[in-house]
């Protein structure tokens, strides 16, 4: 006889207890537990859908592939579905048994009376596309089912590196939120195919294909900022490497409303939106510091500032952030907000972080930073631009001290890594009165496009107006010889204020 004296307390207070009904609950989890997410009848539905209907693979082509079904036969038949559809061939009950017979897989699903029962099971292709979304969410769960699988065992192995499996963890759950787990290779067919649309989708495109800059010339040699290239701008201290690309960011996110991510190891936040705002207002930095301004500035400053307010600018100013740090914040950023450019000032500042603990000197460590930078922009599918500091050879050099690719300082894995590498080069901050040609250099920077791999090589000249630290376009007139143009863009900023980083800090 059951004996309720034997009841833990849980037990007792719980009026329903049921000995019997509660041991059938327990089977029944386990059950649920051990028999993986699906969705079986959608499946057969979508399959079935789409062998009786073709319009119903166009529904579901860019939505599923083979390894979103869970019943093996289906990813066979499902696969043998999207090769005649690649191939532009008809779909029906014998085009694709005669598929799977080729492959020598055709008794592997059942035979021909396996396809016919399928598409009997259904009468239309309606909701097709919902029948495919709930077996993508099966397969999703799947996914996670075995990631955090795998996650357990690593996490009990004592040899494991912990930041390491958390880089790794975010990494593939990335994945899975993209809807990328499942893919591993493309095919040249494929890839041609999705180059030619990106290039019609191009030609039809007003403006640039990539972010822009807000510099006429530079945005005509690199059509802007590609998506997945790492972009390195150099310069030695003072040359203004920090307001170039403060400017840049400013044009992209007020004027262009594209999302921009800020990692300033070197400034602060306040520091660099103080910047920001006396760009936008044209009021002095002493200004803004000390707060002396009449009511009239401070009205002007109120209204501008606006502009700033609601502009989709992300500044992050984390002290030695390292790699995976890095990694992390840009997921989410990307994820979250939608953000198409992400500036780094500046590499040399970053730390290799959980990668690796103490063991290379510190050109590994710059070459470790590099290709990090480049994987992230790839993963992510956003240019990357990180400032770079050159070495001292720069002044040591007499005549020309235009920097040269070698002046890279720590490592030859930024220039292998990058896709662009650029300098900012002010021949006045060297006491200099003409540029090479002869004419005079008085006001005026050269961005130089010293490497460029998917396009070709240039120095743009750039208006610079001491006293405000001011970029601007310069345009040639072949009548009236050099202007100054200003910027549809407001670009003005500020000299990078590299503090006790003016010497070289490594």
């Amino acid at each position: 006889m059951f004996n309720s004296a034997h009841l833990s307390m849980e037990q007792k207070q719980n009026q329903s207890f049921n000995p019997k009904k509660n041991k059938d609950r327990n089977v029944i989890e386990l059950e649920k537990g051990r028999i993986p997410p699906q969705a079986i009848e959608f499946e057969e539905a979508i399959i079935g859908a789409i062998l009786i209907d073709n319009s119903a693979i166009n529904q579901v082509i860019d939505i599923l592939n083979p390894e979103s079904f869970y019943k093996d036969e289906h990813k066979l038949i499902f696969g043998a579905i999207k090769h005649l559809f690649g191939e532009s061939q008809p779909v029906d009950i014998l085009t694709v048994a005669n598929h799977l017979r080729k492959n020598g897989e055709l008794e592997a699903v059942g035979n021909e009376y396996k396809l016919i029962q399928l598409s009997q099971r259904v009468s239309s292709s309606a909701h097709s596309e919902f029948h495919a979304r709930v077996i993508v969410q099966k397969h999703i769960q799947r996914e996670m089912i075995g990631l955090a699988g795998r996650i357990i065992n690593q996490a009990f192995d004592e040899t494991t590196d912990v930041f390491e499996l958390l880089d790794q963890a975010e990494q593939e759950l990335f994945e899975v939120a993209h809807g990328n787990i499942v893919k591993n290779y493309e095919s040249a067919k494929d890839l041609i195919k999705e180059a030619i649309q990106k290039i019609e989708e191009i030609s039809h495109k007003e403006g640039l294909s990539g972010v822009p800059s807000g510099f006429t010339m530079v945005d005509r040699v690199t059509a802007g900022w590609q998506p997945s290239d790492l972009v390195i701008l150099a310069a030695r201290p003072g040359m203004g490497k920090t307001a170039f690309v403060l400017s840049m960011a400013r044009n992209i996110a007020v004027d262009h409303k594209t999302p921009v991510a800020v990692f300033s190891l070197e400034m602060s936040s306040v520091q660099l939106i103080t910047r920001l705002i006396s760009s936008e207002t044209e009021l002095s930095s002493e200004k803004l510091r000390k707060g002396n301004l009449t009511d009239s500035e401070w009205q002007e400053l109120l209204t501008k500032v606006k502009t700033l307010e609601n502009a989709p600018l992300f500044i992050d100013d984390t002290p030695a952030l390292s790699v995976f740090d890095l990694r992390a914040k840009c997921r989410r950023l990307v994820a979250q907000h939608g953000v198409s450019l992400i500036i780094i000032d500046y590499l040399q500042l970053m730390t290799v972080g959980g990668q690796s603990k103490g063991g290379g000197n510190r050109e590994q460590e710059i070459s470790t930073i590099s290709r990090s930078l480049k994987s992230i922009a790839k993963e992510l599918n956003v240019p990357v631009i990180a400032l770079s500091q050159l070495s001292r050879a720069v002044e040591t050099r007499g005549g020309d001290k235009r920097p040269l690719l070698s002046d890279l300082r720590e490592s030859g894995a930024i220039e292998q890594d990058a896709d662009i590498v650029s300098f900012i080069y002010r021949p006045e901050y060297y006491d200099m009165t003409e540029w090479a040609d002869g004419t005079p250099c008085d006001g005026q920077a050269e961005f130089i496009i010293a490497k460029h791999r998917n396009g070709g090589l240039d120095n743009v000249r750039l208006r610079f107006k001491n006293t405000l630290a001011k970029f601007a376009d310069l345009e040639t007139n072949e009548d009236y010889g050099p202007v100054m143009v200003e910027s549809k863009m407001n670009t003005s900023s500020f000299l990078d204020d590299e503090g006790p980083y003016d010497e070289d800090p490594f």
